[in-house]
């Protein structure tokens, strides 16, 4: 992390310190999360105000050139900030990724506690019955009824009509 300028007040310097890596290491990613919009925050603050002092310098020094020499504290807080982000981006992606695969893990360890067993590998692959017959009752049902009779009718009219060409 290279040296804090003297330009940055002592809450920005604050800020700045508590993304060195020491600091960092102990936060979760919900901490981690907050951290970050803190620095994006006064990230953007310092952005902002070098980009608008910068082109009202413009027109008072007549150059750009002149005016980014006139506005060097505003990038400097802007380039501090941006590299604090920076690294809280980096630990914020590695706790991420950490956080996700627990998560996998957690959830695949569910599934397979939850899953069926199917049987060992000496299997043969049938579902052990209950000591109930399975019986396919379907067919007694008046609807079933009435759809095969419907069927044979049609059937039947179809081939009449055949046979009377």
């Amino acid at each position: 992390m290279a040296k804090v300028p003297k330009s940055l007040s002592e809450d920005e310097a604050l800020l700045v310190r508590e993304t060195r890596k020491t600091a960092m290491a102990e936060l979760d990613e919900d901490d981690l999360l907050v951290l970050h919009s803190r620095i994006r925050k006064a990230r953007n603050k310092y952005v902002k105000l070098y980009r608008r002092a910068g082109a009202k310098k413009v027109t008072e020094k007549g150059g750009r050139g002149a005016g980014k020499a006139a506005n060097k504290q505003n990038f400097r807080k802007a380039e501090v900030f941006e590299d604090a982000l920076a690294r809280v981006s980096r630990r914020l992606a590695v706790v991420a990724e950490q956080t996700a695969l627990e998560l996998k893990q957690e959830r695949l360890a569910r599934a397979r506690k939850d899953a069926p067993s199917f049987g060992g590998p000496d299997s043969d692959g049938k579902v052990p019955a209950s000591g109930i017959a399975r019986v396919d009752r379907t067919r007694e049902s008046p609807g079933r009824k009435k759809y095969e009779a419907s069927t044979i009718a049609t059937g039947a009219r179809r081939q009449a009509e055949k046979d009377s060409r």
